[in-house]
């Protein structure tokens, strides 16, 4: 144990990654300016063969990487919300025969083939020069772009504590090397026993460990738990899934607002979709009730709900029996109701929000329905 130092945790989770099928580089291999946060070659190469049959020319994937590295706004948040949304929506790309329509961009491919066709890497000792130098202990690059950081700190120092890697993350590099976030999705401190997520805006104690790679297993603590929240948060498509579905980032906020769902609200949102799908009217036999979801004080709710209108928004589709643009939600709780539709709001993930009596709903047995 006296050996366990914090380049053998690193490594070990460098081997972790290796697993879920990343590629493992060093970053002091990858020839590059120290003060570039983008792995360039991955995002053209990505480029080229995502858009190869719409004939897309260097010059139009360069005009593409100048879309994302723009600067979009005056603060790392704004800047991270804006180019986020690229990242996560797309963009229109003119093309350089001016005859031609413009060419739509997804960065990172969503769709089901996404675990095969995007460029998954995970990178250790990445050297980045700002401010000041930081080299992250661990960096998850799709398409070259930089949407995963990892500190690690190790349990065996005394002297040192995951809150340690916490406050390097949110106030060292975010001071010192601010563009290396404004791509990022979350943020992952580690010191072996202790592995926990969240975003670059989250204060320390909403940071949540991901204890289940399935909703079935029980939940894993300690060193289990490392291993669990790779397997269960960087699964190739699970990651897709969060980035894609439940990140929480409203148009406008006045404080630094950025929610990452939670494990539980993952696989409930999941279960929700799949119910609502399975009783779909558009389907043979379905009857139009989607199911009732019952939610305790706290257990993120309007995350969970948050996330079921981005899955059905992307997700759905009169191809799969859902027709995302009629989703209803009914809430007994007014505060529930009115907080939830100020977040979604912006979102336009939900349309209608509907005020029910819950003693007279649940006792009719009727369900929150589809249409």
């Amino acid at each position: 144990m006296a050996h366990f130092d914090e380049h053998t945790l690193e490594m070990a989770i460098m081997e972790l990654f290796r697993a879920e099928g990343y590629d493992y580089v060093c970053g002091n291999e990858i020839v590059r300016d120290a003060g570039d946060v983008l792995l360039r070659d991955d995002f053209r190469a990505y480029m080229r063969e995502r858009y190869a049959a719409n004939g897309i020319t260097s010059t139009e994937i360069e005009r593409a990487l100048a879309v994302l590295t723009a600067d979009a706004g005056t603060s790392l948040y704004e800047n991270n919300v804006k180019t986020y949304r690229l990242i996560t929506e797309g963009f229109s790309l003119r093309r350089d025969d001016a005859s031609r329509p413009d060419l739509y961009i997804e960065p990172i491919d969503f769709s089901e083939n996404g675990a095969a066709g995007n460029l998954f890497k995970i990178v250790n000792q990445f050297e980045i020069d700002g401010a000041g130098t930081r080299i992250p202990d661990g960096i998850v690059f799709v398409n070259g772009l930089p949407m995963a950081v990892l500190e690690f700190k190790s349990a065996v120092r005394e002297d040192a504590t995951v809150y340690d890697a916490f406050t390097q993350l949110t106030v060292r590099y975010r001071r010192d090397i601010p563009d290396l976030f404004k791509y990022n999705a979350f943020v992952v401190i580690s010191d072996g026993v202790n592995s926990k997520y969240g975003s670059l805006f989250t204060p320390y104690d909403f940071f949540y460990a991901w204890n289940k790679a399935e909703p079935g297993e029980r939940a894993a603590d300690g060193i289990a738990s490392l291993k669990t929240m790779v397997r269960g948060l960087f699964r190739k498509e699970r990651l897709l899934g969060v980035m894609k579905d439940f990140v929480f980032l409203p148009d406008s906020s006045k404080k630094e607002l950025k929610v990452i769902c939670r494990y539980p609200q993952f696989f409930a949102t999941h279960k929700l979709f799949a119910n609502i799908l399975a009783h779909s009217k558009m389907r043979v036999g379905g009857d139009g009730k989607g199911g009732t979801y019952f939610g305790a004080t706290g257990c993120g709710k309007q995350s969970t709900l948050h996330g079921l209108g981005s899955a059905g928004r992307y997700q759905g589709g009169a191809e799969n029996g859902f027709d995302s643009r009629a989703r209803r939600t009914r809430l007994s709780s007014r505060p529930a109701r009115r907080s939830l539709q100020r977040n979604l709001r912006t979102g336009g993930k939900l349309q209608k929000i509907q005020r029910v009596n819950s003693h007279k709903f649940y006792k009719k047995k009727t369900y929150a329905s589809e249409n």
